[in-house]
């Protein structure tokens, strides 16, 4: 029996969605010329493109308004979507009728999302759409996503707030030495949730997974990680390398850092604290240096990402301020969890286009929004440093939305 009388939790207004329509349009002529369109297949890109998160596939055609196929729950498409088409559809092979029926056809060529789907699935489609040609989208949706819009921002921003409120003010009345990783993952979820966190991170990059983030007491902080990232951890456990380890106790006089990002309306800002069980005065001097060099290169990061900056030379420019710093050896983490970048783009996905790395030219914009996140391992401690979300303004270096205070906070027993 079809239930009536539901109203959307919010609507993307219309002319956000025909903003970003612009915008993949832009990409779509530079990156794949000729196209007739764009079929996205993730729910992030979806949700992107239609203001839903559905179960099916988006086509976004060269010129006319987009259409949305689901599989399931079309009922809460129409309830959130603006769009004027959303139909059914159960397999590729019905997606070319369908969207010819609803006047928006596809041609002799389109792109296609190529990492929002399996191997198997695209094989599918590939031979569900032959003899047409399909070429690969998934740069046209990172260039489209890569700068944000004000209602975007907006919500960024607020997260940013929020993030910093948690871990600087809220997260160290909840923790204390002699704690577990695994007990203060659950100390982080606490404050997060009571200041709105949605509950869920998201990652693009395929086979990349994430549950909070990492907390990494002592010398967990150079443990060997799988992760895609500069800062150790032990994990709950080899299946689930995440959050922290249940038999890892943060001890007197080490650091513990909580690279936990923050998520709220599906938008997501990332923010490393490190935290000193013990005083001020008894900070170790390498631990000190560390951290102090990891924020001149933040400082310097921040003040290169300028409108036209290429995220190449700000990757250089932190390589050269941490060898002048003296911490080289340990950026962006130890022997093989060293990582090749010192940012990324963020939003609905943690890790959005740009990286910070060697070899990305494509110049910075305004309105983009980086995670810029200097890091240094100190053998035999662990790893301090920071990670902040900033926003790249129309002139001047970015700003950062996630708080003002970079030091490390002790926490005394």
């Amino acid at each position: 029996m079809e239930q009536t009388g539901f109203t959307a939790l919010e609507r993307v207004p219309r002319a956000e969605l025909e903003a970003r329509w612009a915008r993949c349009r832009r990409q779509l002529q530079e990156q794949c010329p000729g196209a007739s369109g764009l079929l996205a297949f993730s729910r992030v890109n979806i949700y992107w493109l239609a203001g839903t998160m559905a179960n099916g596939a988006c086509w976004l055609p060269a010129t006319g308004e987009p259409v949305l196929l689901a599989r399931k729950g079309v009922e809460r498409n129409q309830l959130e979507s603006s769009l004027s088409r959303i139909l059914t559809f159960r397999s590729y092979s019905h997606l070319a009728g369908l969207l010819a029926e609803a006047g928006s056809p596809l041609g002799d060529s389109l792109a296609v999302e190529c990492s929002g789907l399996s191997w198997a699935l695209g094989q599918k489609l590939e031979q569900a759409l032959a003899p047409r040609r399909l070429l690969p989208g998934d740069r046209v949706l990172a260039l489209g996503r890569m700068v944000k819009t004000p209602w975007e921002l907006a919500k960024l921003r607020l997260a940013g707030e929020r993030h910093h409120r948690c871990l600087y003010d809220l997260l160290p009345g909840h923790i204390r030495p002699g704690m577990t990783e695994r007990e203060i993952s659950h100390a982080c979820w606490e404050v997060f949730f009571s200041q709105g966190h949605s509950g869920q991170m998201r990652m693009g990059a395929f086979g990349e997974e994430i549950f909070l983030g990492h907390v990494s007491a002592g010398d967990s902080g150079n443990y060997p990680s799988v992760f895609d990232g500069p800062l150790g951890l032990r994990g709950e456990h080899p299946a689930v390398p995440f959050m922290g380890s249940a038999g890892k106790v943060w001890a007197a006089g080490e650091p513990l850092a909580c690279d936990v990002g923050f998520c709220l309306e599906g938008y997501q800002t990332d923010k490393t604290q490190v935290y000193f069980a013990g005083g001020a005065a008894s900070v170790p001097a390498d631990l000190d240096r560390a951290h102090a060099a990891s924020i001149a290169i933040q400082a310097r990061v921040a003040e290169l990402a300028v409108p036209g900056a290429l995220p190449r030379d700000l990757w250089r420019a932190a390589k050269d301020a941490a060898a002048a710093e003296g911490v080289a050896e340990g950026f962006m983490g130890l022997g093989r969890n060293q990582v090749c970048f010192v940012g990324h783009g963020i939003g609905l996905h943690i890790d959005e286009f740009p990286p910070l790395a060697d070899k990305v030219e494509t110049p910075l914009e305004a309105g983009m929004v980086l995670a810029v996140e200097p890091k240094i391992g100190v053998p035999g401690r662990g790893m301090v440093g920071v990670e902040n979300t900033f926003e790249v303004g129309a002139a001047g270096g970015a700003v950062c939305i996630t708080g003002q205070d970079y030091g490390m906070v002790c926490v005394e027993g």
